[in-house]
């Protein structure tokens, strides 16, 4: 293997969060999957956004999070994604290179739009997400660079993006070039992919040996393996991949490599004010730490520390110094 010019590249939705806090009775009202994630047509999203409240706009998409959440870590990274020429687009485009994410995905003629989820945070901190995905999955192999994707020690795939033919095709070929090049796969689940006809592909292609590093957190492996107690989750998926990474919320986290199993507690939050972006942001400080060649625990601790300071504040960003705060 030659040696890496990147730490991570992450190929991903490329969304513009819109967030607004509502109580539960509008959740309600709108027939909105609580805590959970909806798709929307154009239209559909266009109805909800004249429905909310006063909103913000951040920069979102998972995978393109844990970049931002990577690079506030002092990583060098990446980020793969289909925006369209249009004011959304232009304001993703911007958010990313201004947080020291090399981005160069061509913009794309609309329609369709930018992608965009509008986030509904009700007063005990879920956040119930509404995603339009537009332009994001109009993402194709033919966007690759394919040195790029060489160049870095780790390939971060973001499992919102997996289910549409498109941009899962240009994943596979990001992941077959990486590991002829000797790289490191990461793939972190999403609720969509785990439930429905979309779990039994999932599945095949975390044992055909695509993953090297899952993300999960408690209820997507509990729907991907169909298992009901942890344990039972860890046994059927251990393995799989050579790292096993899940995520218990309050309950911390725990990873396994080579039947080795490892956890770690929370990390203390003063008030928890938005879910949005945890998973992310642990996913950024986990793999921040392995990139810096850190063992196992410290990779869950990096992560836990990430995570919990971007639910104490409303978006999916980090706002105080990760390094500092890390140690990395």
């Amino acid at each position: 293997m030659t040696s890496s010019s990147l730490d991570i590249v992450a190929i991903g939705d490329a969304i513009v969060d819109v967030i607004a806090t509502t109580d539960d009775a509008f959740i309600e009202r709108h027939r909105l999957p609580r805590g959970g994630m909806q798709l929307l047509s154009a239209q559909q999203a266009d109805e909800l956004y004249a429905a909310m409240g006063p909103a913000r706009e951040i920069s979102g998409g998972s995978a393109a999070n844990s970049m931002a959440g990577a690079a506030a870590l002092g990583l060098d990274v990446a980020f793969v994604g289909q925006v369209a020429a249009d004011q959304l687009g232009d304001i993703f485009a911007h958010d990313m290179r201004s947080l020291g994410v090399a981005f160069e995905t061509p913009a794309l003629v609309p329609p369709p739009p930018t992608g965009r989820c509008l986030i509904l945070v009700t007063p005990d901190a879920q956040r119930t997400m509404n995603t339009c995905p537009g332009a994001s999955h109009e993402l194709t192999p033919g966007v690759l660079d394919l040195d790029l994707i060489r160049s870095s020690s780790v390939i971060f795939l973001e499992g919102y993006l997996w289910g549409p033919e498109r941009p899962r095709a240009a994943m596979l070929e990001a992941a077959n070039v990486a590991h002829s090049a000797g790289r490191t796969v990461a793939f972190t689940l999403s609720e969509s992919l785990c439930i429905g006809d979309r779990r039994e592909g999932v599945l095949g292609m975390i044992e055909q040996g695509i993953v090297d590093i899952l993300f999960g957190n408690e209820d997507e492996v509990r729907q991907l393996t169909g298992c009901e107690a942890l344990p039972q989750c860890v046994a059927s998926l251990s393995g799989k991949a050579s790292t096993l990474v899940i995520t218990r919320g309050p309950q911390g986290a725990l990873a396994v490599e080579s039947d080795y199993l490892v956890e770690v507690p929370a990390m203390p939050v003063a008030q928890v004010v938005d879910t949005t972006g945890a998973g992310d942001l642990f996913a950024a400080g986990f793999l921040a730490a392995r990139c810096r060649g850190r063992p196992l625990k410290a990779c869950l601790e990096t992560g836990s520390i990430a995570a919990a300071e971007v639910i104490s504040h409303f978006g999916a960003r980090p706002e105080a110094d990760l390094r500092e705060l890390t140690g990395l």
